[in-house]
């Protein structure tokens, strides 16, 4: 299958890797000639906007940063719309990290141009990318899911279409919400045992036998311990996701005060000049706050 592919960062560009090792065609747009190298040997062509990216393939993925960067790829000038309408199949499969209303919107806009489209945005990080263990939620119509789903599968470890067009947006909101709560828990917890004179490393060993065991706290905090803060999912993004699901209380009249207050410690963090580090990084924010 012909498949294409635009926003080849940090998770797009093992993403896009996978589908070519399943022996399907990857067609390709950058906006930098950097990140379209590691495909050099793969047979991928490449091409000079996203129209034509869409005008030789009939899926196309994107992988961006924010609502506006997937909305002036797929319906900008030179975008997706512009090739995709004249295939009378095309679908446009959206995995990035957008507001579900946003999401809505633009499947809307693309399903008056007769192309369908699917959020499917991924928890893993980096490293579920590479190893194509993302976990996919995806939003759209039935039929539209069971002919992009082989695709799916080389993608991640489990897919569910969670309900209509911007339902995978809601369960990603959701993702973040636990995930946010999560580091930032596990992070104070740490750093408290740390600041009482106890070895943190035995205080996780211990919390994993209970009640208080989670794969937060055994996969995150042992890279807290490591104190290793490569980014797998970089703060900036977490502050980014946390700013759309707050957004979304304010537009359902909701309380969430617990993601609230993780959205202000990453907040905290890029205003620390931390954004380009981890989330879990914001350990150190806490070992700044309280140093003993």
């Amino acid at each position: 299958m012909k498949v294409g592919f635009i926003g080849l960062g940090l998770m797009g560009r093992p993403m896009a890797m996978h589908l070519a090792a399943a022996g399907h065609e990857l067609q390709l747009w950058a906006r930098r000639p950097a990140s379209l190298q590691p495909f050099a040997e793969l047979g991928a062509q490449v091409h000079a906007s996203p129209a034509a990216v869409a005008r030789h393939a009939s899926i196309v993925f994107t992988m961006v940063a924010d609502a506006p960067d997937v909305a002036q790829v797929a319906l900008g000038e030179g975008g997706i719309v512009d090739g995709a309408a004249a295939q009378g199949d095309a679908v446009v499969v959206d995995m990035s990290t957008i507001a579900p209303a946003a999401a809505r919107d633009i499947g809307a806009r693309l399903a008056a141009r007769g192309i369908g489209f699917l959020d499917a945005p991924v928890s893993g990080g980096e490293a579920g990318a590479i190893k194509a263990t993302l976990t996919i939620m995806v939003g759209g119509k039935p039929e539209v899911f069971a002919r992009v789903l082989p695709l799916f599968e080389k993608l991640g470890k489990t897919t569910t279409l969670v309900g209509a067009q911007g339902a995978g947006q809601v369960a990603k909101a959701c993702n973040q919400i636990l995930t946010g709560v999560g580091v930032t828990a596990v992070a104070e917890a740490l750093n408290f045992a740390r600041a009482s004179g106890v070895d943190a490393a035995k205080v996780r060993e211990a919390l994993l036998g209970g009640s208080a065991a989670s794969a937060i706290l055994e996969n995150h905090g042992q890279r807290m311990l490591e104190r290793n803060f490569k980014p797998g999912f970089k703060a900036w993004m977490h502050q980014k996701d946390l700013r759309i699901v707050m957004e979304e209380a304010h537009r359902l009249g909701l309380m969430l005060p617990n993601a609230a207050a993780a959205a202000q410690l990453f907040n905290a963090m890029v205003g620390a000049g931390m954004g380009e580090d981890d989330s879990i990084a914001v350990l150190k924010l806490f070992e700044s706050l309280g140093q003993r």
